[in-house]
């Protein structure tokens, strides 16, 4: 069962995971957090503590799915964004104008 959210939580990165981080009700309580995910993510290293009750809104997340999260689950886990291809966006832009590109073999 999750702890009880208190609006102030923990944000912890990964050590493992590039832009990969954590939040959770209580500093140093990752009992709600799946063994394997923690596996996965490595050793937290604190970033900082954070009111969500102060905050309107997060720099990466959105702080309406962050609470629920924390609140049903007792976590969340923020991903990084997804990278840009930008080969791909050339191949469909030039695609988009009728061109094409030669592939080198």
């Amino acid at each position: 069962m999750p702890s009880a959210p208190t609006g102030l939580c923990a944000v912890y990165r990964s050590p493992k995971k590039d832009q990969t981080y954590l939040f959770v009700n209580k500093r140093d309580d990752f009992s709600d957090v799946p063994e394997a995910l923690m596996k996965t993510f490595g050793t937290p290293v604190l970033v900082t503590m954070v009111n969500l009750t102060k905050q309107e809104k997060l720099a990466l997340a959105d702080i309406d799915k962050v609470k629920e999260s924390l609140s049903e689950q007792g976590f969340y886990l923020q991903l990084p964004p997804p990278q840009e291809n930008l080969l791909d966006q050339h191949k469909e832009m030039l695609k988009q104008q009728g061109k094409t590109i030669a592939s080198e073999e």
